[in-house]
C-alpha cells in the first residue's frame, strides 16, 4: 500500500511539475501575442526601418515622428556601464564569499548581499537622486549628473547581488575533489581559484552575468528618475539618455488607447521582448555548450 502511495504521489508530483512548465511556457506566448497584436499595428503607418533606425522620438509632433534608435542606444549605454562595474565586482564578491570569507561571517555576508535585492527600485532611484547624482555633477564637471553613468552606476548596484546569489551557488556545487586534487597537486589557493574552480563554475558564473544583466535591461524606475529622460542618441556616457523601459512607463498613462502613440509603445515592448529572448537564448545555448 505504501509503495502504491508513494508512486502515486510521484506520478502527481511529475505531472503538476509539468503542467507548471507548460504554463509558464503558455503565458510567455500569449504575452508575446498580445504585444504582437498591439504593436503590429503601427507597421500599417510606420515602416519597420524608420521606427527601428529612426533618430527622432516626437511622438505628439505634427506628423508624429517614432525613430527608437536613440532609445536603444540609451539602453545600450547604461546596460553596457551597468555590465562593466556589476560582473566583475559580483564575480569578485561571489568568489570571496565562497572560498576566501572565514565561516562564521560567509553567512553573514551573503544574507546581507541577497538582502540588497529587496531593495524597491524607486527606493535606489531616490538615493541615486539625492547621493550620486551631485556626485557625477561635481567630480566630472558637468552641466547635470543625471547621465547615463548615473544609471550604469545604480543599475549595477542593483545586478550585483543576483549575480553574487547565483555565483555564489555555482561555486558551492563544484565537487570538493576538484579542489581537494589541486591543492594535492601543489597548486596554491589563488591557483586553485583561478585555473580550477573559476573554469568548473564558469556556466554558472554565464548564467548569473545573464540574469543580472537581465534584471539591468529590464529596470524602469531608477533609470526613468536618474538618467535624463532625453531622447537623443548620446556621444558618451556622460550625456543624459531615455531607455526603452523608462519610454514606456513615462508615456503609456498619457497615450491615447488606439492611436499611434499607443501601438508605438506596445511596438517598444515588442523590441524589448526580443532582445531579452535573444539574451538569454544566447546564455542557454553557450552554458549548454560548456556542460558537453
Amino acid at each position: 500500500m505504501n509503495i502504491k502511495f508513494r508512486r502515486f504521489s510521484e506520478f502527481l508530483i511529475e505531472k503538476a511539475i509539468f503542467l507548471s512548465g507548460i504554463i509558464s511556457i503558455l503565458f510567455v506566448v500569449l504575452i508575446f501575442a498580445f504585444l504582437l497584436k498591439e504593436g503590429l499595428a503601427l507597421f500599417k503607418y510606420v515602416s519597420v526601418k524608420d521606427f527601428i533606425f529612426g533618430a527622432e522620438w516626437y511622438p505628439i509632433s505634427e506628423p508624429p515622428k517614432f525613430g527608437i534608435i536613440s532609445l536603444i542606444m540609451g539602453s545600450v549605454w547604461v546596460t553596457a556601464g551597468a555590465i562593466i562595474i556589476s560582473v566583475p565586482i559580483g564575480i569578485a564578491a561571489a568568489i570571496y564569499i565562497s572560498e576566501i570569507a572565514p565561516r562564521k561571517i560567509r553567512g553573514i555576508l551573503k544574507s546581507g548581499i541577497e538582502m540588497l535585492a529587496a531593495i524597491p527600485s524607486v527606493v535606489i532611484g531616490f538615493i541615486g537622486i539625492t547621493t550620486l547624482v551631485p556626485l557625477v555633477k561635481n567630480v566630472f564637471g558637468l552641466s547635470t549628473g543625471l547621465t547615463a553613468l548615473s544609471g550604469s552606476i545604480m543599475l549595477a548596484f542593483m545586478a550585483i547581488p543576483t549575480i553574487v546569489s547565483i555565483a555564489e551557488d555555482a561555486f558551492y556545487s563544484i565537487p570538493k575533489r576538484y579542489k581537494e586534487a589541486a591543492l594535492a597537486l601543489g597548486a596554491t589557493h589563488w591557483q586553485t581559484i583561478w585555473r580550477v574552480l573559476i573554469k568548473a563554475a564558469f556556466p554558472g558564473i554565464v548564467a548569473a552575468s545573464m540574469l543580472g544583466i537581465g534584471r539591468v535591461i529590464g529596470e524602469t524606475m531608477a533609470v526613468m528618475m536618474i538618467t535624463g529622460n532625453v531622447a537623443k542618441i548620446p556621444n558618451s556616457i556622460f550625456d543624459p539618455v531615455r531607455t526603452l523601459t523608462a519610454t514606456i512607463a513615462a508615456e503609456m498613462g498619457e497615450a491615447v488607447r488606439g492611436s499611434d502613440h499607443y501601438f508605438a509603445l506596445f511596438a517598444i515592448g515588442i523590441v524589448l521582448f526580443v532582445i531579452t529572448f535573444l539574451i538569454n537564448l544566447i546564455a542557454d545555448i553557450y552554458i549548454n555548450r560548456e556542460l558537453k
